[in-house]
Order: C-alpha cells, then structure tokens, then sequence
C-alpha cells in the first residue's frame, strides 16, 4: 500500500534487483493471505507493526543473522492454488525481466521499454518470450493480467473462500 508502488510489485522488482539482501516488510497488515504472499515473493521476514520493540530486534536480527522471520501465530502452511504457483514463476523472473513486465503492465510497447531501458527491441522481444516461458502463459496480454492480479492481492481473497 506504499505510495508509488502496486500492490507486492515493489516487492518484486527488490527481489530480482537484490537477490542476496533481505527484504523484510513491516506492515499494518497482519492478514495471513498477505504475509503468505510475501513469503512466496522472497521477502525474508514479515514483521506487524503492532508487535512489542522488543520482538521487532528479536525478528530483525534473526533475519540479519541469515533466517527468516513471521509472527509465530500465523499458520503460513503451504497454500493451494493459480495464486502460489503464479507467484513461484513471478520469483523466478530476472531483474530486467521484472522491469519489461512493469513496462507492459503500464501499456509501453517494445519501442518505448527498448527506449527506456536502453536496449535493442530484439532484446525485449528476448525478454518478453522469456517471461511469457516462465509465467507458463501464452501472451503478453496474459502475463501482464497474470502480474496485475498478483499486484492487486485479488487471489488472496480467491484463496480465502
């Protein structure tokens, strides 16, 4: 819910731009679906803002130290369904990647995200047949419902029914 950012995109893009750096998210949310979520994208930690000073060091720390961290209340048993397994191919995107996939989620076409990012059109279109492989889906129209969906949380209220 960050200014500037949809949905767990932001997520995303930190994800396949830093792979080795912890990510953990500090939220007013403490819905499971959501924290799931997180968990699936790569963040490393999933810390409630309503949590004691205290448990917040505790839970930064064990993930500095290498671990991962979610309220030990929450059962994040491995959910079923479209939304995981989306969200396992969305992690397995590259960074440049992840960026084409933004770019076609806000309309641009080959020529502009080829402008933008300062690379050949037939480097995008490589780009894009890649992503199309890995999210398991045939069109660019696809891919980018695909990431939108995952960007706006609705399979997490699909999983919750």
């Amino acid at each position: 819910s960050m200014p500037g950012m949809r949905g767990f995109s932001g997520l995303m893009y930190l994800r396949a731009q830093y792979q080795s750096v912890p990510v953990v998210i500090v939220s007013a949310s403490e819905d499971t679906g959501t924290i799931r979520r997180c968990m699936e994208l790569g963040a490393s930690g999933f810390i409630p803002k309503s949590l004691g000073i205290e448990v917040i060091r505790e839970a930064v720390s064990q993930v500095m130290a290498g671990g991962s961290w979610t309220p030990p209340d929450i059962d994040l048993g491995e959910a079923d369904g479209e939304a995981s397994a989306m969200a396992q191919r969305l992690s397995t995107l590259t960074p440049q990647q992840v960026r084409v996939l933004m770019m076609l989620s806000e309309g641009l076409l080959n020529k502009q995200i080829a402008y933008e990012l300062s690379v050949s059109e037939a480097t995008v279109k490589a780009h894009v047949s890649a992503i199309l492989q890995k999210l398991g889906v045939e069109s660019r129209t696809q891919a980018v419902i695909a990431a939108a969906k995952i960007e706006q949380g609705q399979w997490l209220a699909a999983e919750a029914r």
